[in-house]
């Protein structure tokens, strides 16, 4: 066979249909499962040798015994071995038929495409081969779709601080801005988060099997707050930002670097969305066992169909045009969750605009 040959039969190899079956280009053979119901493959062959042999011996015994077919044994046998051969093609093809789409399946695999199922219609060997490789085929979609979530998480992630320290940087660079105490503590603080969130971001891989821990500490929310709202001024955005505590030293027990996550995500949310010389507002209340921490635009607002959606990965509002991955929300709810609190938008402000709230035990629950 020549290379251009051995070419063309490899893309028409290639070439099969979505459900596995042949080319386009080529008939197929029906695809006819009647041994479906026999739970063993051996018992299948044998139930197929069977019906050969009976449907070969029917044929020559009509062949050479009736008087309105009796054609001879010259024509009989090969007449009977060609109508046995596709009879047991017939039954082979049905038999082997997930074979055959776990091969097309594996070659789609091997490009990237994991979506393709084998139908399985028996509960034989093959039948059990074909479910087992439907549950891998799903478990190594579900792999590439969290490796490809987590890229996505990490790039998300680090754009805020990276943009802040690039503002702060640039900025004392150009002589805006001198190089005080406050201005190096800011870009410090942001060198450290970006630390932090190299690590913090690896942990969305184990988020499902709920391993990851949370370093608890007694933490102040007016100058953690104050914090995050200063660091996020210098992103450039012409927006201010205002801070209420009630009462001012109000505490919460929780883990400051997620805690961090959840409120640098929402403000820069709201910056986003807030109009140009607009004011965020971060406030902080007590409610009993619980901190109610919000944070408010003046932004065009969710719409109601997608309050909740919003909350889900690589889900945005209908009104958002940023061009952003949709990951905040959904970042800072799996960081509240962790901390035994809930996340949702909250009433429209009179005003209009946007508030979400987010409601945290003050005290770490008791371990069991």
């Amino acid at each position: 066979m020549t290379g251009a040959a051995r070419d063309a039969r490899a893309r028409a190899r290639a070439s099969v249909r979505p459900d596995g079956g042949l080319p386009a280009t080529r008939r197929p053979w029906p695809d006819v499962r009647p041994l479906d119901p026999v739970h063993s493959l051996k018992t299948k062959l044998a139930l197929l040798v069977a019906a050969s042999v009976t449907v070969a011996s029917l044929l020559v015994w009509a062949g050479l015994r009736l008087d309105a077919l009796r054609i001879g044994p010259r024509y009989t046998l090969p007449l009977a071995i060609v109508v046995t051969l596709v009879f047991t093609q017939l039954l082979a093809r049905g038999m082997t038929s997930p074979l055959r789409e776990m091969t097309a399946a594996a070659r789609a695999m091997a490009t990237g495409d994991y979506s393709r199922r084998v139908r399985s219609t028996s509960s034989d060997e093959v039948g059990e081969l074909a479910d087992a490789f439907n549950r891998m085929a799903q478990d190594l979609e579900a792999v590439d779709r969290e490796r490809r979530e987590l890229v996505a998480n990490v790039s998300h992630e680090l754009r805020t601080p990276v943009s802040a320290l690039h503002a702060v940087m640039e900025n004392l660079v150009d002589g805006v801005t001198e190089p005080d105490r406050e201005t190096l503590g800011t870009a410090l603080a942001q060198t450290e988060r970006l630390g932090r969130l190299v690590e913090q971001l690896l942990d969305l891989s184990r988020l499902d099997a709920g391993a990851v821990s949370l370093d608890r500490e007694e933490l102040a929310l007016e100058p953690f707050l104050e914090q995050a709202a200063r660091a996020m001024s210098m992103t450039g955005r012409d927006v201010r930002y205002a801070v209420a505590v009630d009462p001012p030293g109000l505490s919460v027990e929780v883990d400051s670097a997620r805690l961090h996550q959840v409120v640098a995500n929402l403000l820069d949310n709201a910056s986003r969305h807030s109009p140009p010389g607009g004011t965020v507002r971060v406030s902080a209340h007590a409610a009993g066992p619980v901190v109610r921490i919000s944070v408010q635009d003046e932004g065009p607002g969710i719409a109601d169909a997608d309050r909740e959606r919003v909350f889900e990965r690589f889900q945005r509002g209908s009104a958002r045009t940023d061009g952003g991955t949709g990951l905040g929300l959904a970042i800072a709810r799996w960081a509240v969750q962790l901390h035994g609190g809930t996340i949702r938008v909250g009433p429209t402000p009179p005003g209009g605009g946007c508030r979400i709230d987010v409601h945290l035990p003050r005290e770490a629950p008791a371990a069991r």
